[in-house]
């Protein structure tokens, strides 16, 4: 059993970032080098500024809150909800100064981002499943909302655990030392990543963020990448 924890928290974490890093890296190369086209997407070409616009549009989705408010509430939700959980990741390397100013322990919210977010991927999990959606949709969609629930819900039972059930083995302190050890090409893993209450919830969290890694470079998650030059593109 330790063999499997230290392959999935060790050499597959360096493994999905490496295909990460270079996968994206080619992908970014190869949208620039295309042929560029003309800009027929320009359907606001006499508003200015436009990058200050595109970065509007990128941010709060208008047109999405205008025609199905209802998504751009999940939208807007789980947006928010996302970069707090990043914010918190940060601080499992490094106490962040500015965050600081609200009491918390890592993850704020004391366990509701992590509610918050796994509904709101229920949401867009089960929302395919219905006309015109489900008719437009195709298998990677299903594949990567899954994905991310999972990664989601297994993370925040980590949290949930320790705050609302007493597992408190696995302190924060333990996720620095095992990132630390990751960062700096020294990898251990203390006692409480692998023989603690709820470890395998950390082991199956890194495990299905390791196939998202490696998936990204070659999903629709790319339009991270490209949402602000694809409004910029609207706006003329």
């Amino acid at each position: 059993m330790q063999t499997i924890y230290y392959i999935v928290l060790v050499p597959m974490v360096y493994l999905s970032f490496g295909v990460f890093l270079l996968g994206t890296a080619f992908r970014l190369f190869q949208m620039f080098r295309a042929p560029k086209l003309p800009t027929t997407l320009q359907i606001y070409p006499e508003q200015r500024p436009k990058w200050l616009l595109a970065v509007f549009d990128a941010l709060f989705f208008p047109t999405v809150r205008r025609h199905k408010p209802l998504l751009w509430v999940f939208l807007m939700v789980f947006h928010i909800c996302l970069l707090l959980l990043i914010l918190g990741h940060l601080e499992l390397f490094a106490e962040i100064g500015f965050l600081q100013i609200i009491s918390h322990e890592v993850f704020i919210g004391k366990g509701l981002v992590g509610l918050l977010t796994s509904i709101c991927l229920l949401f867009f999990i089960f929302r395919r499943f219905r006309s015109p959606v489900k008719d437009l949709s195709v298998p990677e969609d299903y594949y990567l909302l899954i994905l991310l629930f999972l990664i989601v819900i297994f993370g925040s039972e980590m949290d949930w655990a320790r705050r609302w059930y007493g597992y408190g083995d696995m302190t924060v302190f333990d996720y620095r030392e095992y990132l630390y050890g990751l960062l700096v090409f020294r990898p251990e893993l203390p006692w409480a990543v692998t023989f603690s209450g709820h470890s395998f919830m950390l082991l199956l969290h890194v495990f299905f963020a390791n196939l998202l890694l490696i998936f990204f470079p070659f999903s629709q998650l790319m339009h991270s990448f490209l949402s602000l030059p694809v409004n910029k593109l609207r706006r003329g």
